[in-house]
């Protein structure tokens, strides 16, 4: 199979194009950068000036990762404006591209902050939010449904990646590895998150599974509140995690991903699980160790 990836030099792209990259799979890795992503070199691509480079348009599938990072920083005007410009035009693109020769399927990236923040459970069929990044969000997949009736479409809806190589975990382990890893604010709201292997196994199993189109939640099926996150990353570590991290030093340590954290979601997946996915990584304590332990 042949797999264009935009986002390839990201978290999730990164790990993705090995995982294909192992399995023989053709990979093409586009990128904003000149880099190497394993042993693939990125083909250029920038989609605010220039149309879907010709070597991912003949590509089987189409996976759309990219997008300015939610954590890099405050979220000012300017980066908020960069968060939802350069996922709205990446997809634009895509859904041009694809217009002119179509895929056999386009798994086009999204997140659980569709949702908005709450304590209620939701799932695949549960309605938008109404804060900052549900309305990123639904401005991002509107793009990408465009493709609907060209290709099978799949919009992806990831949570909380848990990976030792990004994301949210490193910035968790340094104070916790020093016995100050406690519940971030209030330690009551939810986090739904997910193993970088299922992530990348999810992707997978969607670029096959022809039955599953729409959206679907990547998230382990068990999510967890913030103290029970803080509590099994101490368990794991061998380290106190009772001192709480008031808000306010929270938003230092995270940027404009201290909302999420703050705030937090209980996310299901409910189409993966129909699906027939079976994630390896469950529950957080056994993700945590074999992250971290």
């Amino acid at each position: 199979m042949k797999v264009a990836i935009t986002g390839a030099t990201g978290l999730i792209g990164t790990a993705l194009t090995g995982a294909l990259r192992a399995e023989g799979h053709d990979v093409v890795a586009l990128s904003r950068k000149d880099a190497m992503v394993g042993d693939v070199p990125t083909t250029v691509w920038d989609p605010a000036t220039s149309e879907l480079p010709a070597e991912a348009r003949d590509a089987d599938a189409l996976v759309n990762l990219a997008g300015a990072g939610i954590s890099d920083g405050r979220w000012s005007a300017s980066h908020r404006r960069a968060i939802i410009d350069s996922r709205v035009m990446t997809a634009r693109r895509l859904v041009e591209a694809i217009r002119d020769r179509a895929p056999g399927t386009f798994i086009s990236g999204s997140a659980i902050g569709y949702y908005g923040p709450g304590e209620s459970p939701v799932d695949e069929a549960s309605p938008p939010g109404a804060d900052f990044l549900a309305g990123v969000c639904v401005q991002w997949e509107a793009e990408a449904v465009k493709a609907s009736g060209l290709t099978r479409l799949v919009l992806l809806r990831t949570g909380i990646v848990l990976s030792r190589d990004g994301g949210a975990l490193p910035k968790l382990l340094f104070p916790a590895r020093l016995g100050a890893g406690g519940p971030l604010g209030s330690g009551r709201q939810w986090q739904s998150w997910v193993h970088i292997a299922d992530e990348v196994g999810l992707i997978k199993h969607l670029l096959t599974t022809t039955s599953v189109s729409g959206p679907v939640n990547a998230t382990a099926p068990n999510p967890v509140r913030q103290a029970e996150l803080a509590s099994a990353l101490g368990q794991v570590l061998h380290r106190p995690a009772k001192l709480p991290t008031p808000a306010f030093a929270v938003r230092v340590l995270l940027g404009g991903a201290a909302d999420i954290a703050l705030t937090g979601q209980r996310v299901l997946p409910a189409v993966a699980l129909r699906s027939g996915y079976e994630f390896v990584y469950p529950e957080i304590v056994p993700a945590l160790r074999q992250l971290v332990g």
